[in-house]
């Protein structure tokens, strides 16, 4: 698989009010403890996990006035918490309700489970251990993630990758471009049932609660500001905010570039074969996100890099021309090498040095222009020809 990286700037601006953006008060104004304490108190981590997610819901409750975080969130946090309190079994001190259910689905993660598999590990260890506060179920465990703010959405696409049924697509059973269907039948061998599946299913990764956790925290949101702030100014390329394009769309958007908080994100992407055999054609396109506004040895992190998309099937490309020959199938070199010319492309063979070379460029040149009229400069003869037209 030829790698095919396309970067660009995104810009988030404007989608919701941040109080303060995390830098007037800090969630936890205590001292880190030690690791006798961190060993004796199991709700440590889960307390900085649960301040750090609904950080806004937690000031909320000190600062009266500024409360910005929905009514769901909180009532999310409050269930959180409690969970955090309860002992997985009574005596228990290593592990709470919620720490373990985390724990277990880390090692579902981590380990590749399937979901059945996981469901029959909550089945074993209950029947183990009966008294132990273990989900009765994989859903109710991936609802624990889910309220974290961890979920991704599903949404159907169509097969030829002409839409998505999503917004105003929403309702339709049949692509609007191509008129091709929303789903595919599935038989169950064991019943007989036939069942609707959606063909196509793109998975895509909330952005704006995971920029929300950004400035939840005190520390992550100072380094937010870190291209304006602390950038050496030189006129060196060392980060892309001294880059031309960055700075041209900072002349073009004076108000968006007047808060250095505003976000701004590197997008690239790139296929894969998820099933490790080149017999199969099929592609997975994760898109990936980098926080540009973070220094250059932060934003490359991987703790840094959000993962906003999985494509299914092929996509679109910015590539570089040897690379095209191989993504679409038209080969750039030869005596058609010219993808826009296509077979009337204006090719010579030179026989001593074995090569092609490509004569036909001044047919893009005005109808007046010298160049078409030099024989000595060119190939012996004049040009009269007009620009092919492009495909």
């Amino acid at each position: 698989m030829v790698e095919d990286h396309f970067i660009c700037h995104g810009f988030v601006h404007g989608y919701t009010k941040w109080v303060f953006h995390g830098e007037g008060f800090s969630s936890r104004n205590t001292p880190h403890p030690t690791d006798e304490e961190e060993t004796s108190n199991m709700h440590d981590d889960i307390d900085i996990l649960l301040h750090d997610t609904f950080r806004n819901i937690v000031d909320d409750q000190r600062h009266e006035g500024v409360r910005e975080g929905p009514h769901e969130d909180a009532k999310r946090f409050f269930k959180l918490v409690e969970e955090g309190k309860e002992e997985l079994y009574p005596g228990c001190k290593n592990f709470s309700k919620f720490s373990f259910t985390i724990r277990l689905y880390m090692f579902k993660c981590i380990h590749k489970l399937t979901d059945v598999a996981f469901s029959d590990l909550l089945d074993l260890i209950r029947e183990a251990f009966p008294v132990a506060k273990i989900p009765d179920s994989f859903y109710k465990a991936k609802k624990v993630i889910k309220d974290l703010g961890l979920h991704y959405e599903k949404i159907h696409a169509c097969t030829n990758d002409c839409i998505l049924f999503w917004n105003d697509n929403a309702k339709l059973d049949n692509c609007s471009v191509c008129g091709a269907s929303r789903w595919k039948n599935v038989r169950n061998d064991l019943n007989n049932k036939v069942t609707k599946i959606p063909v196509k299913v793109l998975r895509y990764f909330p952005l704006k609660p995971r920029l929300h956790r950004i400035f939840m925290c005190s520390e992550t949101s100072v380094a937010m500001r870190w291209h304006d702030t602390e950038r050496l100014k030189d006129g060196n390329l060392r980060h892309p905010a001294d880059g031309e394009a960055w700075k041209d769309f900072d002349s073009l958007h004076p108000d968006f570039a007047n808060d250095a908080r505003n976000v701004r994100l590197g997008l690239s992407s790139d296929g894969f074969n998820p099933f490790r055999t080149m017999s199969i054609s099929h592609s997975t396109w994760p898109v990936m996100l980098m926080n540009y506004n973070l220094s250059p040895w932060t934003c490359m992190m991987s703790e840094n890099i959000m993962l906003s998309m999985i494509i299914p099937g092929l996509l679109w490309t910015i590539s570089d021309f040897p690379a095209l020959a191989m993504l679409s199938g038209w080969s750039t070199k030869g005596r058609w090498a010219c993808p826009t010319c296509n077979h009337n492309t204006c090719s010579q063979y030179l026989k001593h040095s074995r090569k092609i070379c490509y004569l036909g460029h001044r047919t893009f040149l005005p109808p007046d222009h010298p160049f078409r009229r030099d024989k000595r400069s060119f190939n012996g003869k004049e040009e009269h020809k007009v620009a092919p037209t492009p495909l």
